[in-house]
């Protein structure tokens, strides 16, 4: 069994980098689909024992109490900024619970049941660090670990490489972790690009009932395809590529 930490900016403010492609209450209704994906995997995994929420969004707590998540405000753990939070919420639920921590990104629309098990079992067979990286292996999208194993938490720029050293310093065992449901996080139109080409797969989630054969998701692909031009069949050769755990 597991734990699982979501860190939630507010939604208002959220996805501001596709403006070009969505407006701002798109945007907020993207990011939400988007959350509720993540928490909807979350809440019906077998491993997964508890969800804690921490964010300051108006309704974080509504989300929280639909999918039987705690929600935990920023200024209730007394730290501002995403790093501090997740320390603070971390040694907070390790220290009520024996169980590994899960934190992952509420941006993963495209999770699955099964990263989810294979995190749990990656870091359950290793004992130590698991860093589930994005797509071009630079950023970090979730990290699972155990008390003894919490990493220096350092989001942002080159997170993945920070993570893993971080790890090694502390003599910390760690494993990189490449798969599509976790390394497609969406901050810009090319990551939209990727997640529109693969809503087909799961018609009934959040993101896919937003986006999939609807007034906007037809828009959606129109702006996109007049921003992006003839990088739409990169974006889907990555796709696979990565599926394949070929993507680097």
């Amino acid at each position: 069994m597991a734990q699982a930490l979501v860190p939630l900016k507010d939604l208002v403010l959220a996805k501001s980098r596709l403006a070009g492609v969505l407006a701002s209450v798109e945007r907020h209704a993207l990011a939400q689909a988007m959350v509720e994906d993540v928490l909807t995997v979350l809440s019906r995994h077998r491993h997964i024992a508890r969800i804690t929420l921490v964010s300051d969004d108006p309704g974080a707590s509504i989300l929280a109490q639909k999918y039987g998540a705690d929600c935990w405000t920023e200024s209730s753990l007394g730290c501002r900024g995403l790093n501090p939070l997740i320390q603070c919420a971390s040694e907070r639920l390790l220290d009520t619970g024996g169980e590994p921590l899960v934190v992952l990104h509420g941006d993963l629309p495209l999770l699955t049941g099964e990263d989810i098990s294979h995190v749990v079992e990656s870091q359950q067979a290793l004992g130590g660090l698991i860093v589930g990286c994005d797509s071009k292996g630079v950023g970090t999208n979730l990290l699972a670990f155990n008390a003894a194993s919490t990493p220096r938490f350092c989001f942002g720029a080159d997170s993945c490489a920070a993570h893993i050293a971080s790890a090694k310093n502390a003599g910390v065992a760690v494993q990189v972790l490449q798969r599509s449901g976790i390394g497609l996080d969406v901050d810009e139109a090319p990551d939209l690009q990727c997640v529109m080409e693969q809503l087909h797969v799961n018609t009934e989630s959040n993101t896919a009932q937003l986006l999939y054969n609807t007034e906007l998701g037809a828009r959606v692909t129109l702006a996109l395809t007049a921003m992006m031009g003839d990088t739409e069949s990169g974006s889907a050769d990555l796709f696979d590529d990565f599926n394949r755990g070929i993507a680097r």
